[in-house]
């Protein structure tokens, strides 16, 4: 039996594996904390950014269930 992860959770630890990989060695437990953190604000960055041609969607979105918002 194996343990079962989202695409999400993975893309993730890619993510953080290509910013600890640079370097082979890590001289303390603080430097990698130090490391992983800033690495973690950079993916935060890039994963918060709006979705592409949202505002097209969301008024197409709007059109189509427009009796299902309340204005």
């Amino acid at each position: 039996m194996g343990i079962y992860t989202t695409n999400a959770v993975e893309a993730y630890h890619r993510m953080v594996r290509k910013f600890t990989k640079a370097k082979a060695i890590f001289p303390t437990d603080d430097s990698i904390r130090k490391v992983v953190f800033l690495s973690v604000k950079e993916i935060a960055k890039k994963w918060t950014k709006p979705a592409r041609d949202w505002a097209m969607a969301y008024s197409q979105i709007m059109i189509f269930f427009a009796d299902r918002f309340a204005a």
